[in-house]
C-alpha cells in the first residue's frame, strides 16, 4: 500500500515532469509557462453553484464562462452571448449565443469530445442555480425571473436565450456577470451530482487537470478556448496555473520574494511594514523584484446605527438624533486613522457610503468629514454640552476589528462620547446585527454585482433585515421612491442622477458612518505581463505572460 506521504512525492513528481517539462525536437526540454499563487483560505468547491468566496471565484474564472462578462472599465460585454437585447418595458433579455463555445472534453459527452455549448445549456444552468434543493447562495440572482412565462427562461433554438422578468429591473445584466451564472453541461453535472465540486467541466481559458486537496491545484491550457487577442493569437498563453494552500502568510510572502509565487494579493498583518511604506506604497527595496497595484475596491468599511424607533430598546436611544450621529461622524479623523492603522493601504472616506471603484463621476468631489468644532456644537444644539449626560454608547465589532474601533473610542472620547468598545465573534456580531440588536456595529459592504443599485440597496426599507441588508432599518419614502425609480431607468445620465440624489439623502439622514474604502492590492513579480487589477478584485489569467 502506497502512504500518504509517498503518494504525495509520487503526485508532485508527476506533476513537474507533466507541467514543466516537455520535449522538444525529440532532444531539447522546454520550459512551460506556469502561473503560481497560494490561496492561504483554501478551495471548497470548483462548482459555480457555490462560488460565495473569493477563492472560489477566481479558481472558477479559470475554468467557466458566462454569457457576459465585465471589462477593465467595469463595463458589461459580451462573453458567450455575442449579443443581446432588452424589450422596451425591461422585462424580457434576449441573448444570442456564439456557434464557437466548446465544453472542455470529457468522455461523458456522447457526440464528441468537445461538445459546443448551446441557449439550453444556459436554461439548464440558471434552472439549477433556482432550484431550491441545490441550495445554491446564487438563488437571488434570480428572484425577479417570471416562472409563468415559460418557466422564466427558455431556448426557442440552440442559438437563443430569452429570460423574462416579473419587474423591471436596470442592475439584472450586471447580476448575470457573477460567477454563479457560468454554463455547465448538464451530462457532467447529471453524471457527478455533489461530485461536480473536484469534476469541473466548463468553457473557460484553463481545464481542470489535478487537486490534491490542501496541497495543490493544477489548471491546463484549454487550446480550443474560444477567445483571441487583437492579433488573433488564442488565449491564454499560459501553459498552467498551480495553486498552492500554505496557510502561514509570512511562508507565502517569502515565496513571492523567492519566486515560487507570481503574485499575492492583499496587505497582511504579517508583512505590511515590511512591503509597503507609510505612504502606502511599495517599499524602495522590493522595487526591482515586484510590481505593486493597486486601484479603489467596491467595498465600503462603516459604523451603523440602529435607528428603528419601533424597537423597544431604541425608545431613549440618543442615535435617533440626527445631531448625535453627525456628532460622532466631525469626531473622527478618518485620514489619521488610515495613516496610523492601515500604512495608508485604505482611502478614507468622505460623505458617500459609494466607493470610487464603482467610477460615478459625482464621486470626484470630496468632503473632509473631520470637524471636531462642528462635533462640539451638534451636542450642544442636542442638549448635551461637551458630551455631559449623555449616555455611554456601546460601539460592537469583531477581533480583526479591534484596533480601528479602539481608536476611533479615542478620538469620539476626545469630544466629550463615552465609548464602550465591544468584541465579538464573527457569527455573534453577524446574528445580533441582522436582528437590530446593537445601537452601533462595525461592518462592511462588499457589492455583490459593479452597479451602485448594490449599495442603495442597503438602505431601502423593502429590505429590512433579517431577510435583507437593512441592518440599521433605516426609512425614508423620499428615498425609497428614488431606489425604485432607479432600478427601472434606462437612460445611464438619468440614472447617475437619481445615485446622486440617493447619495445625498444619506449623507444627509446618516444612517452610517462611512469610514474608509477599500482597496485591491497586488503584488506581481517582475517578468509578469497582462495582468489586470481590477475594482471588483476578479482573478484574470487568459492574457497573462510569464518570462522565466
Amino acid at each position: 500500500m502506497i502512504t500518504r506521504p509517498h503518494f504525495f512525492i509520487t503526485a508532485i513528481a508527476g506533476i513537474i515532469t507533466l507541467f514543466f517539462i516537455s520535449c522538444h525536437n525529440g532532444n531539447m526540454e522546454e520550459k512551460k509557462m506556469i502561473f503560481r499563487y497560494n490561496e492561504s483560505n483554501g478551495i471548497s468547491s470548483l462548482d459555480p453553484a457555490f462560488a460565495r468566496e473569493l477563492e472560489i471565484m477566481w479558481a472558477t474564472n479559470q475554468l467557466f464562462d458566462g454569457l457576459v462578462e465585465l471589462d477593465s472599465a467595469m463595463n458589461v460585454v459580451p462573453s458567450i452571448a455575442r449579443r443581446w437585447e432588452i424589450s422596451d418595458n425591461g422585462l424580457t433579455y434576449t441573448f444570442i449565443i456564439r456557434d464557437s463555445v466548446f465544453f472542455h472534453p470529457s468522455p461523458l459527452f456522447t457526440d464528441s469530445i468537445h461538445r459546443k455549448v448551446t441557449a439550453g445549456d444556459f436554461v439548464y444552468s440558471f434552472g439549477r442555480i433556482m432550484n431550491p434543493s441545490i441550495a445554491s447562495p446564487g438563488q437571488w440572482i434570480f428572484k425577479r425571473i417570471d416562472t409563468s412565462i415559460s418557466g422564466g427562461i427558455e431556448a426557442p433554438n440552440d442559438s437563443t436565450l430569452v429570460l423574462h422578468l416579473r419587474e423591471a429591473f436596470h442592475p439584472f445584466l450586471g447580476m448575470l456577470t457573477t460567477q454563479y451564472c457560468n454554463v455547465v453541461p448538464h451530462e457532467v453535472v447529471e453524471h457527478f451530482g455533489a461530485g461536480f465540486r473536484n469534476h469541473p467541466i466548463g468553457t473557460g481559458p484553463f481545464r481542470f487537470a489535478f487537486w490534491y486537496e490542501n496541497v495543490a491545484l493544477v489548471f491546463h491550457r484549454f487550446n480550443s478556448y474560444w477567445q483571441k487577442d487583437q492579433h488573433g493569437t488564442s488565449l491564454p498563453y499560459l501553459d498552467a496555473v498551480k495553486i498552492d494552500f500554505v496557510r502561514d502568510m509570512t511562508v507565502e510572502f517569502q515565496g513571492l520574494l523567492q519566486g515560487q509565487y507570481d503574485f499575492i494579493s492583499g496587505i497582511h498583518a504579517s508583512y505590511k511594514d515590511e512591503l509597503i511604506d507609510s505612504e502606502g506604497n511599495l517599499a524602495s527595496a522590493y522595487e526591482n523584484k515586484i510590481t505593486f497595484q493597486r486601484v479603489p475596491f467596491i467595498k465600503t468599511d462603516y459604523l451603523g446605527f440602529s435607528i428603528d424607533p419601533s424597537i423597544p430598546s431604541n425608545k431613549n436611544s440618543p442615535l435617533l438624533d440626527l445631531r448625535i450621529r453627525k456628532a460622532l461622524h466631525h469626531a473622527i479623523n478618518k485620514e489619521e486613522m488610515v495613516e496610523f492603522l492601515r500604512n495608508n493601504s485604505v482611502f478614507p472616506a468622505g460623505e458617500s457610503f459609494i466607493p470610487p471603484g464603482l467610477r460615478l463621476s459625482y464621486l470626484t468631489k470630496k468632503n473632509p468629514t473631520y470637524n471636531p468644532a462642528l462635533s462640539q456644537r451638534l451636542l450642544e444644539d442636542a442638549g448635551y454640552p461637551s458630551g455631559q449626560g449623555l449616555p455611554e454608547l456601546t460601539i460592537s465589532t469583531t477581533g480583526d476589528y479591534a484596533d480601528l474601533i479602539e481608536y476611533i473610542q479615542h478620538e469620539l472620547q476626545k469630544s466629550g462620547f463615552r465609548i464602550r468598545v465591544q468584541v465579538m465573534q464573527s457569527a455573534s456580531l453577524r446574528d445580533a446585527t441582522a436582528k437590530n440588536q446593537l445601537p452601533i456595529f462595525r461592518k462592511s459592504w462588499l457589492a455583490d454585482y459593479a452597479d451602485a443599485e448594490n449599495f442603495f440597496s442597503v438602505f431601502y426599507s423593502g429590505n429590512f433585515s433579517p431577510s435583507g441588508p437593512n441592518y440599521t432599518h433605516y426609512a425614508n419614502p423620499a428615498f425609497d421612491k428614488l431606489y425604485l425609480q432607479a432600478t427601472i431607468e434606462k437612460d445611464d445620465r438619468i440614472r447617475e442622477n437619481l445615485y446622486h440624489q440617493l447619495d445625498s439623502i444619506i449623507s444627509e439622514d446618516l444612517p452610517v458612518i462611512p469610514l474608509y474604502y477599500d482597496q485591491v492590492s497586488h503584488f506581481i513579480r517582475k517578468g509578469i505581463s497582462g495582468f489586470q487589477t481590477n475594482p471588483i478584485n476578479m482573478l484574470d489569467l487568459k492574457t497573462v505572460k510569464k518570462e522565466e
